[in-house]
Formats: C-alpha cells, sequence, structure tokens
C-alpha cells in the first residue's frame, strides 16, 4: 500500500469494465462505449481514434497499430499486426546513391503506407459488436467541438512545433504556433475523414478521394507512393510468442514488433537474482541497462518483416538469453553496440480495455516521432507517420528498406498469462524504451511484489546512445555508483515512457493502473 502521506495514485478498482489509457478523455470514451453495450475491442479503437486528437503529436490515423485480443470465453489471444508497408518503389540502393546513411526520417521517404484503419475495420468487423459509425462516433464529435490541450501534451507539441513543416503547419498549429495548455484544438478534416470511413469502413480511407489526398501529397514530397500501395494495405493476424518468467508468462506481439526482444531480456534477467536487490539502487539498475545493451544488439541485429526474418527461434531461445547472461560483468558497463537507423524518440499511445465479459486488448497506436514525418496531406490534413525510418540501408540486412516490406517496429502490445489464464494486459510507450519497459514493469511485479501502479510509478533508467539515462527518481548516491561502474549517467529532459494496465482478479475484481507520467487515468464502471 502506498505511503497516503505522500503524492501519488491509487489502483482503480471496478467490476463490470475498464479502461486505461494516456488521456482522460480517451479512458471515459472507452468505457462509454462499454456502458452503451460496445465490447472491449469496441472500446478500445473507439478511445484509441479520440487519442488522435487529443494526443496528435503521438498518433493519429496516418499511423499504424499493433493489438493482442483475448477473446471472451477464451484464454487463447490473437495478435493483430496492423502495420503498414512500405511504397513499392522504394529503394534503398536508390537512397543510399543518394548519398544517405539512413532513411531521412522528416521526408516522404520515410512514410509507409498507414496500417491502422485497415486494422481497425478488421477488428471492429471480426471481433467488434457494435460496427465503425458507433465506434467512431465519440472522435468525429471531438474532432468537430474540439478538445482542451493537456499539459504534458501541450509540453509534447511545443518541443515538436519545428518537426511540423508545410500543411501540417496549417493543421497542427494555432496561428502558427503549438496550442498552450487548455486551448482547444480541432480537426474539421479529419471529422470529414472519421465520417467516410464510418460509412464506407477501410475503403474510405483507402481508396478515392482520401487516399487520393494522401497520394498527390507525398508525391509532391518526393515520395513514390501510388494509389495501389494503398489499396493494398491489409493487417495480418495470428498467435503471439511468449516466454516465461519467474511463474508468470509473458505474451508478446511477434515481429515486426520488438516483443521477441522484450523476451530476451527477460530471459537475460532471469538469470540473476534481482529479487535480492533494491530495486532502485545501482546494481539492479546497472544489470538492466547491460540486459538492455545485448537483447538491443541482437534486436538491431535480426528483428525485421517476418517474410524477412530468420531468426526468431534463435531470439527466443532459452540457451540464447543463457550466453548473453553470461557475458555481463556485474561490476563494470560494457560498451554500447552500434545502433542501427532508429533515431530517438518517444511517440506512443497505448489503451487497455476489459469488458464485462472478460475480453481483454491490449493496443499500442503510434506515428513513430513526434508527429511522425511532420508532414500531412493538403486537403484533409492527415499526418504521416515515418515508421520507415525504422528501415536500415545497411544492404543485405533483413532490416534493410525495400518496397513493401514492413519496418523494424518500437511499439508493442503485452500480456502476462498466470497458470494458463490471462491475468494482466499491459503497455509501456517511450519509443525504443519499451521491450526494456516490459523487462522492468514485469520484474517489478514479480521480484518485488510490487502492485501494478507501484510497479508503473517507479522510476525508470535506460541506456541509449552511449548514454545511461536516470529519471530523477534515483538517489544520488545511485548515479555516483552507476558513474563509478563506467556509465555516462544523464537525466533525461523528460520521463522515461508511459504506462498501463489492467489486471484481471480471479474473483471478478478489475484493477486499473495508469502512468502519472502522462496526463491520462484508469476509469470502470
Amino acid at each position: 500500500m502506498r505511503d497516503f502521506h505522500l503524492p501519488g495514485r491509487s489502483q482503480v478498482l471496478a467490476l463490470n469494465g475498464m479502461a486505461a489509457t494516456s488521456h482522460p478523455i480517451g479512458a471515459r470514451v472507452a468505457v462509454d462505449i462499454l456502458q452503451a453495450g460496445g465490447n472491449a475491442v469496441d472500446a478500445a479503437i473507439a478511445g484509441a481514434v479520440v487519442l488522435g486528437l487529443c494526443e496528435p503529436q503521438m498518433t493519429g490515423i496516418g499511423g499504424d497499430c499493433f493489438a493482442l485480443i483475448k477473446p471472451a470465453g477464451s484464454e487463447d489471444v490473437v495478435a493483430v499486426n496492423g502495420s503498414g508497408r512500405a511504397p513499392a518503389g522504394l529503394s534503398a540502393a536508390a537512397l543510399r546513391d543518394q548519398g544517405h546513411a539512413e532513411v531521412p526520417p522528416y521526408s516522404a521517404h520515410a512514410v509507409t503506407v498507414p496500417g491502422a484503419v485497415d486494422a481497425f475495420d478488421r477488428m471492429a468487423r471480426d471481433w467488434g459488436r457494435i460496427g465503425l459509425a458507433a465506434i467512431l462516433a465519440p472522435a468525429i464529435r471531438y474532432a468537430t467541438d474540439g478538445v482542451p490541450v493537456a499539459p504534458r501534451v501541450a509540453a509534447d507539441w511545443g518541443e515538436a512545433e519545428g518537426n511540423l513543416t508545410g500543411a501540417a503547419r496549417d493543421f497542427y498549429l494555432i496561428g502558427g504556433q503549438a496550442p498552450h495548455v487548455g486551448q482547444v484544438f480541432r480537426h474539421a478534416g479529419q471529422a470529414e475523414v472519421l465520417r467516410r470511413i464510418a460509412a464506407q469502413g477501410r475503403d474510405g480511407f483507402y481508396t478515392g478521394e482520401v487516399a487520393e489526398d494522401m497520394v498527390a501529397s507525398l508525391r509532391a514530397l518526393g515520395g513514390t507512393h501510388t494509389l495501389d500501395d494503398f489499396a493494398a494495405t491489409a493487417c495480418d493476424t495470428g498467435a503471439p510468442v511468449s516466454a516465461p518468467y519467474r511463474g508468470i508468462e509473458i505474451v508478446e506481439h511477434p515481429p515486426n514488433g520488438q516483443g521477441a526482444a522484450a523476451l530476451l531480456m527477460a530471459g537475460i534477467l532471469s538469470h540473476f537474482d534481482i529479487g535480492r536487490m533494491d530495486p532502485f539502487g545501482a546494481e539492479r539498475a546497472h544489470l538492466e541497462a547491460e540486459a538492455a545493451k545485448l537483447a538491443y544488439d541482437a534486436r538491431n541485429r535480426f528483428i525485421a518483416d517476418p517474410a524477412h526474418m530468420t531468426r526468431l527461434d534463435h531470439l527466443l531461445s532459452p540457451a540464447t538469453a543463457e550466453r548473453l547472461a553470461a557475458l555481463i560483468d556485474p561490476t563494470r558497463a560494457m560498451d554500447s553496440p552500434a545502433d542501427v537507423s532508429e533515431q530517438v524518440h518517444r511517440e506512443t499511445i497505448y489503451i487497455t480495455v476489459v469488458d464485462r465479459d472478460r475480453m481483454a486488448v491490449s493496443l499500442i497506436y503510434s506515428v513513430f516521432h513526434s508527429f511522425g514525418s511532420g508532414l500531412a496531406s493538403s486537403k484533409f490534413g492527415i499526418n504521416f507517420q515515418n515508421r520507415g525510418a525504422g528501415f536500415t540501408l545497411k544492404a543485405g540486412h533483413p532490416n534493410e528498406a525495400a518496397g513493401g516490406m514492413r519496418p523494424m517496429h518500437t511499439i508493442i502490445p503485452g500480456m502476462i498469462r498466470r497458470d494458463g489464464r490471462i491475468e494482466m494486459p499491459f503497455g509501456v510507450m517511450g519509443g525504443a524504451y519499451q521491450a526494456a519497459g516490459h523487462a522492468r514493469f514485469v520484474s517489478n511485479l514479480t521480484d518485488f511484489g510490487m502492485h501494478p501502479q507501484a510497479a508503473i510509478d517507479a522510476p525508470r533508467s535506460f541506456p541509449e546512445g552511449g548514454e545511461l539515462k536516470l529519471e530523477r527518481g534515483y538517489a544520488p548516491s545511485v548515479r555516483q555508483q552507476l558513474a563509478e561502474m563506467g556509465h555516462r549517467v544523464v537525466t533525461p529532459d523528460t520521463p522515461i515512457g508511459g504506462a498501463q494496465t489492467i489486471r484481471l482478479h480471479a474473483a471478478g475484481v478489475l484493477e486499473g493502473a495508469s502512468d502519472p507520467r502522462k496526463d491520462g487515468c484508469a476509469l470502470g464502471y
């Protein structure tokens, strides 16, 4: 139990249904959908699309999504891959010939075809209850009437203002500036697009006037995109990947997301007696940093479009985790392996919903960098993601940029299974941090017995770009110890990531938790 003398959050408890996400309007919309007769899939989509208006720097219909769905009455989990593909005309060789060492992140070359809308359409048809028109009605209303800008959103928006160029500045700035806290943001163009999707399904987005606007805008910016690229967009479904950790099973989305890296990092950590360590001490932070370096090096080498990946079994093998764990010096930091083409970012939303029938959804939805590519379509103002920046231009690499391929993604939804039963959908935002965040969240729960809100609240660290980023929640003595171990310790400008979760207690109670690093909350009824 938390100390009620100190600032903090209590867990949220309910019986019938619950949603947790990074903005209160998104959580409220999801719960409203549940109370109006929708199920967890309906509510998750509704909340996610609204978040594209509440947090447009983080996500939007010009982006991608991944989801894990546990249907009502089943403990099986379906993985939905709503990530889009590169246009057929994208060529790594052509970009290398132009002098690029990586995909230029704020260019049309980095814009992969948005996959989220197709995935939402498929999810609503196959697992939803009320249909897209009802699901999208709240987002259409908020796009038309507006959303007051929340504090964390305003801070992120102001920081990202310089990323916006051309038409994006017209649609995502107010009077040429990022909006301030409490200013109302509206998007009439997106309201119209959502009306068309509500009436026509995915074809209202991927064909016709909306697709023509996106293609013409991208081609004017130097892209190779065609109407055929958009019309061909189709999500995939399949089985998740999973691995044990301290008596539970971590369930992750398979590649092209980095869920396998989260499982590998957890596997490395399982070879150490973490539970005897100070949860906020230098020994644990060092061990996690070293495990992350090794797991992310493997991720960078092997994770790619599943059609081009051959080493998934290697990443998931317990023997691989054991060999990597043996490389860790408990007293000294290793050099960070070289990064591939991924640039630093933290722009993602996550939403989890559980309904009264105990369908559970874990959904993550993103435009990659803040406002993605910084580009938008000229007529409807659809902000384009820059997921193509997740490709590498290294010749022969499984994640080498190519037409029709999906890039390696950082976004990953997760779930926890215990004794054959799905106990907890969860997600940790924060760009590259997400795999490490999954491993740390699970370790907080299992190694230290933290309740979900405490596991989310706990301070975070992450090795990135040759530095060890420590949030201000770590003591000065811990920073000094880590520096003496050889880490270059820095305090990040903004907190590391965000997280949400819902625990399904066997007794029927739902327990929600949401990260204070964001503006959101968990709500139930």
